[in-house]
């Protein structure tokens, strides 16, 4: 009997056990199937094990010439024997079942297939459980995997790394996978917009300083537009320049999505917070054929719209009302002539917070009127200045009052959420939930920025800082597939601590292959 590698139409290699009789070839047993160099290392190692379990004569001479019949024996347990694989045997798996290393046979000139491949798992891997700078890759891959690359090295595969044609490959990509993991069929997706912040403070054309969500007031940012489904798995992005409204986003990244994923026979329902409420959106997304659900600001809601939602009256929380819109955003009482539904809830935790908001921000301004007598209205950086009246006293000084009108007003209107949709099949529930399913989308851009540190950005050329993001986006898709996998079998660790079970994932390499330690219970 003899050990087999045989390689698979797909590019795997499957580890047999094979016996020959009369000239004719037999597979005793199959041991595994490697997707790569690691993998193929430990079958071979298992397959030896497997054939002196099978056939020990076979290694009786070899054993007894040794003079040491103790397995342990012939194995020297030194540090530099010691070898992570939890990085490759889990989250090396789940990159190679994605698919998306193939697509880097496209990147002309420097590198080989495979050196391509490697570079930009590496950098994925990396980004999952050691993010931070390109230098500490370097640093990894040299003390743990015993690969000596240069940070130029690395720094050169970022520059030919991105260009459209391969973001777009890498996209389908995840697209596929995402679409298959929620049954094939897209249903409702989510948009929204955030910002990533740069060290340096140097401008160009792409990082511009502009509205932080981060308050990062004076640091230059791009920003990240993203598309997700329901549990949070990404289906495509794309990047705008620091100081572009969010809102003009949402049109223009909806083009190329339907464009580049054929959604015309297939269009989901578009669910988007209110910073994407604006005409021309809303225009776009019914001549497109679009169903939306997007946020409504109530207390930007005209004087008269905003009076008869404050005469309702919500009972309870679970108590819901539903306003008919014409295209002028008035109140049609008759369903045939409405353009949209303006659904209401109402919740005494949420009035609670409105409240006291609202009191916290006017005192702060109140302090600052009373600290700085020559402000003007412009200067007051508040959406809450709206209750101010600007006046002058009797010393011809300028002087606020509180519009108390107003604020008596909008306390009518605290607690109450609003969702704007054009569709009138669905429930005010299924509205609501769609809406509050959002979170998965915020809980995307907190992870990118917290676990895999997506920001602060140190590249300086649009090039990298594009390639920064496409590695970024990919790590993302498989981080969020590990802990959706993690969260189904209802293992209560956070993610900080199963990401350092990972890192000690260890085998010991020997002259028959490596060999796996015994994990611990935990792991």
């Amino acid at each position: 009997m003899f050990i087999r590698e045989k390689k698979n139409p797909s590019g795997s290699i499957s580890i047999q056990i094979i016996s020959k009789k009369n000239g004719k070839y037999k597979v005793i047993e199959t041991i595994g199937c490697a997707k790569n160099d690691l993998e193929k290392e430990i079958l071979l190692f298992k397959a030896k094990e497997r054939l002196k379990e099978l056939d020990p004569k076979l290694f009786y001479f070899d054993e007894n010439k040794k003079g040491d019949n103790s397995f342990f024996g012939k194995i020297d347990f030194s540090n530099d024997r010691l070898v992570p694989i939890g990085d490759e045997i889990i989250f090396g798996r789940m990159y190679d079942e994605f698919g998306c290393g193939n697509i880097l046979s496209e990147i002309k000139h420097l590198y080989s297939k495979n050196e391509k491949n490697f570079l930009f798992k590496s950098l994925v891997i990396s980004k999952i459980l050691y993010p931070g700078s390109k230098l500490y890759l370097k640093n990894y891959l040299f003390y743990f995997k015993k690969i000596e690359i240069t940070e130029d090295k690395i720094y050169r595969f970022l520059d030919t790394l991105y260009n459209e044609e391969i973001k777009w490959q890498i996209e389908e990509c995840i697209y596929k996978s995402s679409l298959k993991k929620i049954g094939g069929k897209l249903v409702v997706c989510f948009y929204d917009v955030t910002t990533l912040h740069f060290e340096s403070e140097s401008e160009d054309d792409l990082r511009i300083i502009g509205f932080s969500k981060e308050g990062k007031l004076n640091r230059p940012q791009v920003q990240l537009g993203l598309f997700t489904t329901t549990q949070g798995y990404p289906l495509a992005y794309d990047v705008y320049e620091g100081n572009k409204f969010e809102g003009h986003t949402l049109k223009e990244n909806i083009e190329i999505f339907q464009k580049r994923f054929n959604l015309n026979g297939n269009k989901p329902i578009i669910v988007a917070d209110k910073g994407m409420l604006n005409k021309n959106n809303l225009n776009f997304l019914e001549n497109n054929g679009y169903f939306y659900i997007i946020g409504a600001r109530i207390k930007n809601l005209p004087d008269e719209l905003k009076r008869y939602i404050s005469n309702l009256n919500f009972l309870s929380d679970s108590q819901t009302y539903e306003i008919y819109l014409d295209k002028d955003n008035k109140i049609s009482k008759n369903k045939r002539n409405a353009k949209y539904r303006l659904v209401l809830s109402y919740s005494t935790q949420r009035m609670k917070k409105d409240r006291y908001l609202r009191k916290k921000h006017l005192n702060k301004l109140k302090l600052k009127i009373e600290n700085f007598p020559n402000l003007t209205k412009a200067d007051l950086k508040s959406p809450y200045k709206k209750y101010l009246d600007l006046g002058n006293d009797s010393d011809c000084k300028i002087k606020f009052k509180l519009n108390k009108e107003k604020i008596k007003l909008d306390e009518k209107l605290d607690g109450i959420k609003g969702y704007f949709t054009n569709n009138f099949n669905l429930s005010h529930n299924e509205i609501i939930t769609h809406y509050a399913n959002l979170h998965f989308i915020e809980e995307a851009f907190r992870i990118s920025k917290t676990d895999l540190k997506i920001r602060p950005i140190y590249h300086r050329l649009e090039q990298r800082i594009k390639a920064h993001i496409l590695v970024s986006f990919v790590a993302y898709a498989i981080y969020r597939d590990f802990t959706l996998k993690i969260k189904k079998r209802n293992i209560n660790i956070t993610r900080q601590i199963l990401r350092d079970l990972i890192k000690h994932i260890f085998a010991i390499k020997t002259d028959s292959g490596l060999i796996p330690l015994r994990l611990s219970k935990i792991q």
